[in-house]
């Protein structure tokens, strides 16, 4: 009866933990806005690697860039910049869009980003597995971070800026044809050429995740 005694308050405050860490969590991810400590690491972050890789965006100054990310509607996508950063993307400006005077990012990791892998394509697919599930699909994922999967178009335009996914390969968007049959389809770069393959859309591998594109 003692012991007994002992282990409820012990699950309690357990529990109570549990749901205190949960809801600021939560907070956090609800107002998905960063810290002024955190905005200035990552416009420095963002700064540096576009100031190293000036072929992507030749014709794209680095002070417009950061103006558009300086105003206050662009909270959120700065946030959404920082989660692709955490998650091995390292995002970069790769066009601008005259049209909807946007600046486009795309995960320019050199390898399918690290803490984005071993992930089915979409919530479909992952309840469709009776085991083994994975952690996340590739489309929840991306709704989470405020991203959208590159199509394989925008891939092929990514890997013409540079070699990518030459040990990894990265899910693309899947046409609905393709996807209502129970595939999804994925690239990734070997022997100098882009390749497009198909899979079941519950598959993962650690070595399979997926790059985004998020306009700003």
């Amino acid at each position: 009866m003692f012991l007994f005694l002992l282990i409820i308050p012990a699950i309690f405050i357990t529990n109570l933990i549990c749901d205190c860490y949960l809801s600021v969590n939560k907070s956090t991810m609800a107002s998905k806005e960063l810290s002024r400590q955190d905005r200035s690491l990552l416009l420095n972050t963002l700064k540096t690697r576009f100031e190293k890789n000036m072929h992507r965006h030749a014709t794209v100054q680095w002070s417009d860039v950061e103006a558009k990310l300086e105003t206050s509607t662009a909270k959120e996508k700065l946030w959404s910049l920082n989660e692709m950063e955490n998650t091995g993307g390292e995002p970069d400006v790769v066009a601008f869009d005259e049209i909807t005077d946007e600046y486009v990012f795309f995960d320019c990791s050199a390898e399918s980003p690290a803490g984005r892998r071993s992930l089915c394509y979409d919530r479909e697919a992952l309840e469709s597995r009776k085991e083994n599930k994975p952690k996340n699909s590739a489309i929840e994922m991306a709704s989470e971070i405020g991203i959208q999967i590159l199509s394989e178009e925008q891939y092929r335009q990514l890997q013409n800026l540079g070699k990518f996914d030459l040990k990894t390969s990265s899910w693309v968007q899947t046409p609905p044809d393709i996807r209502k049959l129970g595939g999804a389809i994925f690239c990734d770069r070997r022997y100098d050429t882009v390749f497009t393959y198909h899979n079941g859309a519950e598959s993962y591998y650690a070595a399979r995740g997926f790059r985004g594109c998020l306009r700003v």
